[in-house]
């Protein structure tokens, strides 16, 4: 027997394992830089579980979006009515924001205040997690296409533009296909129901 027999062998699988090794490090690397880091994964999955948003571009029959599907019955049921109506016309009612999380209503606020200076200013644009009619279901900001189409047909399903600073945002007042939409306020600070 060869004494440098088994020390050749231990050479071979040491190499072996080195070459494994660094073959599984080098593709563990290239995997790790093709995936999404951690945060924008976070961000993504808070987006769409949190139900601010959800996909972007929602339609009003995407019942998986929580931004959609957890809207009140009867404002879903008004506005999937005017989007059927409004496709006849051509036009495709977007739902850029629908039903939103308490957490991700007050992350808009917190954002809100840091853009325009104080809470004050921010509640002109939006509300507080425990007044917003989003938090509630009871509230859709439409695309711009769609928000046009609404202000000369939403009436007639009961769908109103609630404020004067937001054209995109509608709300379900049953009775407006009789009586009309109730008068604009400028913002919500002028909405009584955004009134601690």
């Amino acid at each position: 027997m060869n004494h440098s027999e088994p020390a050749t062998r231990r050479l071979r699988s040491s190499v072996l394992v080195a070459v494994v090794l660094v073959s599984a490090a080098t593709v563990g690397v290239l995997v790790y830089q093709s995936l999404p880091s951690l945060s924008s994964v976070a961000r993504s999955i808070d987006s769409y579980v949190g139900g601010h948003r959800g996909p972007p571009g929602a339609t009003l029959f995407d019942d998986e979006n929580p931004s959609v599907g957890n809207l009140d019955p009867g404002l879903l049921a008004a506005l999937r009515e005017a989007a059927t109506d409004a496709a006849d016309d051509g036009v495709e009612l977007i739902v850029n924001s629908g039903w939103r999380s308490p957490q991700y209503q007050g992350q808009l606020l917190r954002e809100a205040v840091s853009k325009y200076g104080s809470e004050n200013a921010a509640a002109r644009w939006v509300a507080t997690p425990y007044t917003s009619a989003h938090v509630a279901g009871e509230a859709v900001d439409i695309g711009t296409e769609g928000a046009a189409w609404l202000s000369a047909h939403g009436a007639a399903y009961g769908l109103c533009q609630i404020y004067a600073n937001e054209p995109w945002h509608y709300e379900l007042r049953p009775d407006a296909g009789e009586l009309g939409c109730p008068p604009l306020y400028a913002d919500p600070t002028h909405d009584p129901r955004m009134q601690p």
